[in-house]
């Protein structure tokens, strides 16, 4: 498994988010875990030293499914941000917390109804380190 990349700041804030996600059982202890995990096997760089095609919080990001071809794009929020409606997703949803951390071309297995596939990243339409916006 490659390895992935998340800023200190998204780190951070994505830890607090599960804390709290945690104490207001808002958040499956599976889920928590699961995102835990990864968060803790990420390699941890400043902000303005991740690469511009590594998808962060808040990016907006293009990717499809290899099984079907099915594009999606949406933007990963923290959850009191989230609005489906308008393409803004949890970093609490399966999708949004196995994209974070990987970049374009990246190759992500997935697992649904069928059996198993792979998330592949087209574009980061939207990063928010790359345009300069670090407090977000």
């Amino acid at each position: 498994m490659k390895q992935i990349l998340i800023t200190k700041n998204d780190f951070t804030r994505i830890h607090k988010s599960i804390s709290d996600a945690k104490q207001n059982n808002s958040i499956k202890k599976e889920e928590a875990e699961k995102l835990l995990k990864e968060l803790h096997s990420a390699k941890v760089v400043p902000s303005e030293e991740i690469p511009s095609d590594i998808v962060t919080m808040n990016s907006i990001v293009k990717f499809h499914f290899e099984n079907n071809n099915k594009e999606m794009q949406f933007q990963i929020v923290y959850p009191a941000q989230a609005d489906f409606k308008n393409g803004k997703v949890s970093i609490f949803s399966p999708v949004a917390a196995a994209l974070i951390g990987y970049g374009v071309n990246d190759e992500i297995d997935w697992i649904v109804p069928s059996g198993m596939t792979k998330i592949i990243i087209d574009e980061i339409i939207y990063q928010p380190e790359a345009a300069g916006d670090f407090d977000l």
